[in-house]
């Protein structure tokens, strides 16, 4: 059984830390990249509109190019640490320009500062920001025994000449991550700068070991969060691959924390990676994908990357704006006729921007093989288009509004039915009447809707309220099913998409 995982952030705090950046309440902070031209991209823009930022995308996308374009406009970052010129093999980097908008309150207190930085005659140009900022590459995870600086640690009568404890608020935050308690944990420096330096710990039992007997998640743990905790506030973090090492549990566990550190210590942070457990405590503002030169923002997670450049083997794919929507779609492919969901792929994008953004990247991408169709909620009927396959639920609202008011048009008629779906006996028809009608007068989110019938109902599961109102909905509404189905066939039965589709095969 899968067990669902429930962030331990909560949705105020998302909002109060969005609220702090819109609001360029930070001392420093990077806002915003124009890139004019650097690697594979060309006029693109991202925005850091969370203080924690994913990077999606396929191996060789350009994530860890926005990731080093992050860092160089920070004197601490040296430019060679990303942007490595290999003589006349890299003539590519002629002309590279990016500009920034950063916060700065230390040389303007009021208004953002823009700094370019540019590669031209062989050398980087740069009016560079004074900020402390963090690394962590790949190399992080390279286990101890196979790191040549830490041979010097490797002998049986080796003590070293420098031992720093590490705090317990350290060890607690690297507990709750890796779900493993530590008494006690050492750095051990060869200097008393720590240039070269080993990790020793004491586990609850009293097994003491170096890190050359760590496993590769826990040394990078240990490392990440010693050094957040102790950099200065408004200080970056740049990652790569954060999911390296951990397990996905400890992997959404990192990402938590590294929220708490944005709220905590003014923090930002810059991640790069392949994995939706990385994503999921994420809001939908936090995460980008780079992908075939283009920057796109929205929950896309790496499913719904795979689809976008073509890497599954789908008839057809439909984004939406969240996963109500997905559901919604589900159930109409599923009710209306001479519609297959058969090689369907459905996405929930986080938002109308983000649906539309992805499903025109896919309908321009000539190397994928099937076409794509938007569905945005009913709210957003101006935006459907559909000659660019774009279209809108049924309804004026969000598309869950929609169905919890047709419901409540038919309960009376539907109660009996409604109670089997929510797999009840049909003798509680009046208790579940009674308690939708309740909610549905008291509640303020409705996001929050199916949550609270479910609960009220002997603690139903929320997936299950949902499924029974969208049931009955597409039973009892059977034309608002058709409305959206016609859509879908309206793009999967096109002359010209087949027609493109089948140049594009042979």
């Amino acid at each position: 059984m899968t067990v669902e995982f429930l962030s331990e952030i909560r949705d105020s705090d998302i909002t109060a830390l969005r609220e702090k950046v819109s609001r360029r309440s930070y001392g420093k902070y990077l806002h915003r990249i124009a890139i004019e031209r650097l690697r594979g991209f060309e006029n693109q823009e991202i925005s850091f509109d969370f203080p924690v930022t994913a990077l999606v995308g396929p191996n060789g996308g350009g994530k860890t190019s926005i990731l080093g374009a992050a860092g160089l406009i920070y004197r601490e970052v040296e430019p060679r640490r990303f942007f490595l010129k290999s003589g006349k093999y890299d003539t590519s980097m002629k002309n590279w320009r990016v500009e920034y908008e950063v916060t700065d309150k230390d040389l303007n207190p009021r208004l953002p500062v823009r700094r370019t930085a540019s590669y031209t005659e062989s050398k980087w140009n740069r009016n560079a920001e004074e900020r402390r900022v963090v690394i962590f590459g790949v190399d992080r995870t390279v286990p101890a025994s196979e790191r040549k600086a830490l041979s010097k640690f490797a002998s049986g009568k080796f003590e070293a000449p420098f031992e720093i404890d590490l705090q317990q608020e350290i060890l607690r935050e690297v507990a709750r991550i890796l779900g493993k308690e530590f008494t006690d944990c050492r750095r051990l420096q060869m200097d008393r700068e720590g240039r070269v330096s080993l990790f020793a710990a004491e586990d609850s039992s009293g097994l003491k070991y170096s890190e050359f007997h760590f496993g590769a998640g826990e040394a990078s743990v240990i490392r990440i969060v010693s050094e957040m905790e102790q950099a200065p506030e408004n200080s970056l973090l740049l990652i790569e691959e954060i999911e390296n090492g951990l397990h996905p549990i400890a992997t959404r566990k990192l990402v938590e924390y590294l929220v708490t550190i944005a709220r905590r210590k003014s923090a930002q942070v810059i991640f790069t990676t392949h994995s939706n457990d990385a994503l999921a405590p994420l809001p939908s503002q936090a995460i980008w994908a780079a992908v075939n030169g283009r920057l796109l923002q929205g929950k896309l997670d790496v499913k719904a990357l795979r689809t976008l450049v073509g890497q599954v083997d789908a008839r057809a794919a439909i984004f939406v704006e969240d996963s109500f929507a997905e559901s919604m779609t589900r159930v109409v492919m599923r009710y209306a006729n001479d519609l297959s969901a058969d090689g369907i792929e459905v996405h929930g994008m986080g938002g109308w921007e983000p649906a539309i953004s992805v499903h025109v990247q896919h309908s321009k991408n000539p190397s994928v093989g099937f076409p794509s169709i938007c569905i945005l909620d009913g709210d957003q009927h101006d935006r459907a288009d559909a000659g660019k396959g774009i279209f809108a639920f049924p309804g004026d609202t969000a598309p869950e509004v929609h169905v919890i008011s047709r419901i409540l048009d038919v309960l009376d008629a539907e109660a009996s039915r409604l109670a089997l779906s929510l797999q009840l006996p049909t003798s509680m028809q009046d208790r579940v009447k009674q308690v939708i009608r309740k909610i549905n007068a008291t509640i303020r989110d409705r996001h929050l809707f199916f949550q609270q019938v479910g609960d009220e109902l002997d603690y139903t599961a929320a997936q299950v309220v949902q499924d029974a109102f969208l049931a009955i909905w597409a039973q009892r509404f059977p034309e608002e099913v058709e409305y959206i189905a016609r859509g879908i066939r309206q793009v999967l039965e096109n002359p010209s998409w087949k027609k493109s589709a089948a140049r594009r095969s042979s």
